[in-house]
């Protein structure tokens, strides 16, 4: 029986062929941010999608699939395929709908998404959070629901200031990193136990 493939390697290179696919529609004269995910979600609903693989530059790209292949090499040993394209899916995908959602409603302003840092953050969160050495601290400290949450706010958005430059889509990193330090500290990806 063959050795399934791996989640992150599938992910990295379906996100070089969406690449591929920009360049060649932009020779045609399509716009490469015709992938990416805007404000109203109803007028180009497959974005919620395309916008995670798509990217605004070859630079852009190449540094997601760094943080994809860094994390998710490791993390996808501990989990089942399925879950692992759930989750960076589902963690992509929210990542950009709250990145419009806040741009667009509460500042007003009207800006496109693409990229995959989202869900890699959410990755890394998720690693973070569901280690062994983590578990080990957070046993010995008993911490109120309310000062666990800050607690992750605090990590999520210590980590987005730090990894801040021009025209990152911050909100999509803060919300990517806050979802898998949940997901990490509830060991989301975790495999059922077998019978």
């Amino acid at each position: 029986m063959d050795e399934p493939s791996s989640p992150t390697l599938t992910l990295a290179a379906l996100a070089v062929v969406v690449g591929v696919v920009q360049v060649l529609l932009a020779l045609v004269g399509v716009d490469p941010w015709y992938f990416a995910l805007a404000w109203p979600l109803a007028d180009r609903p497959w974005t919620l999608v395309t916008s995670i693989f798509a990217h605004g530059s070859l630079g852009h790209l190449l540094s997601n699939l760094l943080g994809l292949v860094v994390v998710g090499i490791f993390l996808e040993r501990r989990t089942s395929p399925a879950r692992f394209y759930a989750f960076f899916l589902a963690a992509g995908v929210v990542a950009g709908v709250v990145q419009v959602a806040v741009t667009a409603l509460v500042f007003g302003q009207g800006t496109a998404v693409l990229g995959a840092s989202g869900a890699v953050f959410a990755l890394l969160g998720y690693v973070l959070a569901g280690n062994r050495l983590t578990e080990r601290i957070a046993a010995g400290i008993k911490l109120s629901p309310r000062v666990q949450l800050a607690v992750v706010l605090g990590v999520a958005g210590t980590l987005t200031v730090v990894t801040a430059s021009a025209g990152v889509a911050l909100i999509a990193h803060f919300t990517g990193l806050s979802l898998g330090l949940v997901a990490g500290r509830e060991h989301l990806l975790r495999p059922s136990p077998s019978r």
